[in-house]
């Protein structure tokens, strides 16, 4: 007992410091990791690494291979198609029932636009893809449904990994997003329910063509 309260501060720290990394790409997928290097980065012993490793590999973030390290995982095609899949469903869903926008909701969503576009325009694409998910997530937050907005969280990290990776490969796709963010949320200002789904359909639906291997 007295060993898991002594190693789980430093579990922490070394999951923390693993995952901000797989996210934010210094860590690319592909790359392998090992405990040695993680424990030296760290500054904690072999033990709290293989904990943060394992809850790690659970969330589908690395795979360990025994005396080698972990593994990286890239992000799949099928994973994008599945992630693009499921917020269809949610955030159109969402965007419908956030008509009429209450002005709370609007302030909130030209708030974040605004942050979104400094980060962009300081080259902080992390930041940028971080922004970029709250946005969407005040949105479905506004339903007011608990179980959907769990559920949307629950791909929070997905969305983020891939937000980046996605932003970094096609820098053009920076001024879309935050063009299509804007119609968003004149949409929702104006009360067209259906324009907004439209611009949702597009906006989230380019994933699609990155899991098809076209680009657009």
């Amino acid at each position: 007992m007295t060993l898991a309260v002594k190693h789980a501060p430093a579990a922490d720290r070394v999951y923390s410091h693993v995952k901000q990394g797989v996210l934010d790409r210094s860590y690319e997928g592909g790359t392998l990791l090992t405990e040695g290097e993680l424990a030296e980065a760290t500054g904690v012993s072999r033990t709290p690494v293989r904990e943060a490793l394992l809850r790690l590999e659970v969330e589908g973030l690395i795979k360990l291979y025994p005396k080698k390290g972990a593994l990286v995982l890239p992000v799949s095609a099928q994973e994008i198609a599945d992630v693009v899949e499921t917020r269809l469903l949610v955030e159109e869903h969402a965007a419908r029932k956030a008509v009429p926008a209450p002005p709370g909701l609007v302030a909130r969503l030209e708030e974040l636009l605004t942050r979104q576009k400094e980060q962009a325009a300081a080259g902080d694409l992390a930041s940028a893809a971080v922004t970029d998910r709250c946005f969407h997530a005040e949105i479905v937050r506004s339903g007011g449904n608990e179980i959907l907005s769990r559920l949307y969280d629950q791909l929070r990290d997905r969305q983020l990994r891939m937000g980046v990776a996605v932003l970094h490969s096609h820098p053009d796709r920076v001024a879309k997003t935050l063009a299509e963010h804007r119609e968003l949320l004149d949409a929702l200002r104006s009360g067209d329910a259906e324009s907004a789904v439209g611009v949702v359909r597009r906006h989230v639906g380019w994933f699609s063509h990155l899991a098809r291997g076209e680009v657009r």
